[in-house]
């Protein structure tokens, strides 16, 4: 297969994923536009470099994933990120969900725990041009707190309990999205803000993530 050929069958298996999105209600023709424009390919290992438009959670190092492009697109719709915000997102991964984020905010501040993950993200992001992520080596349940509060807060790996330390760095009317749950199935939790310190708690599905573990990796 030429380079002609591999470009026409990754625009279309892309074009397929964008219908299989719309048709599990994410909508925001940002979001789409946005999952759209971001080569998934790129932030795979070889080996699942075919696998890259399908709908579905891909192994990295560390054991870890890259997240179903569903899970990426629900998060990213209900947090509701406008073009001025700054969104802290806990756990780099792959450097996909920041690369998603990134047209769609002023700065994207992702934590890491493991360096050699965050080496490699920091190197595919830099490929692709994007300027507006930084990223930081250390543990994510901790936040990044020089630099709160956020307009937003993501979190791609599921703490066991609520995650306390990570709302106290989020905007008294942000938005933070957190799976939350210590079992194999987690609850995707949406808070919002309601301006006087308190927050509004919505569940939006079940979910499977890593878990969120302390401290940074010794070892990575």
């Amino acid at each position: 297969m030429n380079d002609r050929t591999e470009q026409a069958s990754a625009r279309d298996r892309m074009g397929r994923l964008i219908l299989a999105l719309r048709s599990q209600g994410i909508t925001d023709p940002r979001v789409l536009n946005a999952i759209e424009a971001t080569p998934r390919e790129v932030f795979v290992s070889d080996l699942f470099k075919e696998q890259s438009w399908d709908d579905k959670a891909l192994p990295i190092d560390c054991g870890q994933t890259i997240s179903q492009p569903y899970i990426v697109g629900l998060m990213t719709q209900a947090l509701e990120v406008q073009p001025r915000h700054r969104v802290l997102e806990i756990g780099t991964g792959s450097g996909y969900q920041a690369a998603v984020l990134s047209p769609l905010a002023r700065y994207v501040y992702s934590v890491e725990r493991y360096k050699a993950l965050l080496i490699v993200a920091k190197q595919r992001l830099e490929a692709l041009h994007i300027d507006n992520v930084i990223t930081r080596f250390g543990d994510g349940g901790e936040g990044w707190p020089e630099q709160a509060p956020f307009d937003r807060i993501i979190v791609t790996a599921a703490a066991p309990v609520e995650p306390t330390a990570l709302l106290a760095q989020l905007k008294s009317n942000g938005i933070m999205i957190a799976p939350v749950g210590a079992g194999p199935v987690q609850t995707l939790l949406k808070y919002t803000g309601d301006g006087h310190g308190g927050f509004r708690r919505e569940t939006l599905c079940d979910v499977r993530f890593v878990p969120l573990v302390a401290g940074a990796a010794k070892d990575a």
